[in-house]
């Protein structure tokens, strides 16, 4: 499996969008701690431009760029035989089919090492009139199961299902997790202290309001 495979079984746009902000909200509940989160979401990342973003601690990460030319996907799995780091730069197609709509995206710093290398395993976008995702033409290495960590990157963003993510969030976290809650949060519903309490006992509505600001996530008290 490689970005040509989840290209295809990514969700539209929009759904892909919520997806990221439930994920962002459920972790902001489940780790008051930013630092310790998976998952993140910031709506404010730059003019007229929403990111969400996936850090697992180990040197994995990706990045999602929303803006109204449509989305923008850049991921980095630091053990792929794709690395840019193995192959004295990004690897042949990765990038060289990005639009110029996006070309700002592969030059952002924040993507970017120290000497301005992007630092990229998989690339995916879909323009706003786009009817699907895209990937450039790549020739990927022989014998290679997952070469460019797309499998181990976007996991949760193929298996979009609430279950996934309790999946996900039971094994890193090692508490119980209500699949009601996630459910409540997956379908960007008001959040209650109800759902917070589920998650997180430890936690008030108000404790979250920068995260909720961040994710544009509804909420009320009670």
């Amino acid at each position: 499996m490689t970005a040509h495979d989840v290209a295809r079984l990514l969700p539209e746009i929009p759904k892909l969008r919520d997806l990221c902000r439930s994920m962002a909200v459920l972790e902001a509940i489940l780790s008051p701690e930013w630092s310790s989160r998976y998952h993140s979401f910031d709506a404010s990342w730059g003019p007229g431009e929403e990111m969400a973003s996936m850090r697992n601690g180990s040197g994995d990460e990706y990045s999602i760029v929303f803006s109204a030319a449509g989305a923008y996907i850049r991921g980095f799995d630091h053990e792929a035989v794709m690395s840019p780091y193995g192959n004295d730069g990004p690897w042949p197609g990765v990038l060289d089919s990005v639009p110029e709509v996006f070309r700002t995206c592969v030059q952002e710093p924040a993507f970017c090492d120290e000497h301005g290398m992007p630092v990229v395993t998989a690339c995916l976008w879909r323009a706003a009139g786009d009817d699907c995702w895209r990937v450039g033409e790549i020739d990927y290495p022989d014998g290679v199961g997952d070469p460019d960590g797309a499998v181990h990157l976007f996991a949760r963003l193929v298996d979009s299902s609430p279950e996934a993510f309790r999946r996900f969030a039971e094994d890193y976290y090692e508490v119980p997790v209500g699949l009601d809650a996630v459910r409540h949060v997956y379908a960007l519903r008001p959040l209650t202290q109800t759902v917070v309490t589920t998650l997180n006992a430890d936690l008030s509505v108000e404790d979250l309001t920068d995260d909720l600001a961040a994710a544009r996530y509804p909420s009320v008290a009670g």
